[in-house]
């Protein structure tokens, strides 16, 4: 068993680093406004993992792959939902407040809830789970369930150790462009592409 979770935890890592959706907010969410809101961001997209390990353990995700309206029914809400994400981030001013000690409680905790909601409304990560996890099911050994629930805890701690690593890297990075005058909108604009870009990758995938 040791040894089938040191090789998912690798897998993890290697999936965690590959460019995707998730991430890829994280580091622009890190970079515009500091690495508290990527890591609240972070929080969030891997507490909606929690979930979808639930669903997988307990059979649930099978109805959603083979009820194909249900699929496109919590396919289109998270469109529906990343698409107003990126319409509100429209029509706001497109200065951006840099730096930790500005990042209220508040923001930090609607930010980690948006995290949950774009996770949870994302069906594919239901589906990869489905896919993946039983993968490294041993016959034989603990009951199933008790294995999706240790690989999915091994998959949110990978994942949450590399988001957290971007995050802090990247709010690193935000302090030497404080006082670049074209950077926030061009990160307001890039924030928009990357919800949009989600959106387009949750309904068509």
């Amino acid at each position: 068993m040791i040894e089938s979770l040191v090789s998912f935890a690798f897998a993890t890592l290697l999936l965690a680093l590959s460019p995707g959706p998730d991430n890829i907010f994280v580091l622009t969410q890190s970079v515009a406004r500091g690495a508290r809101y990527g890591i609240a961001i972070a929080s969030g997209l891997i507490t909606g993992c929690i979930v979808h390990t639930s669903v997988v353990a307990l059979g649930f995700a099978v109805i959603i792959r083979d009820n194909d309206w249900l699929l496109l029914t919590i396919k289109i809400a998270g469109a529906i939902y990343l698409l107003y994400l990126a319409y509100k981030i429209f029509k706001s001013d497109a200065r951006i407040e840099f730096g930790d000690s500005r990042t209220s409680s508040q923001s930090l905790w609607k930010l980690y809830k948006i995290g949950i909601t774009m996770n949870l409304l994302n069906p594919k990560v239901t589906l990869f789970f489905l896919a993946l996890l039983p993968q490294f099911v041993i016959a034989n050994s603990y009951p199933d369930w008790i294995q999706i629930y240790m690989l999915g805890g091994v998959f949110m701690f990978v994942s949450l150790l590399t988001f957290y690593t971007i995050a802090l890297l990247a709010g690193k990075a935000a302090s030497f462009i404080k006082s670049s005058s074209w950077f926030a909108p061009v990160m307001k604009w890039m924030q928009i592409v990357v919800f949009i870009g989600i959106a387009i990758f949750i309904f068509f995938n």
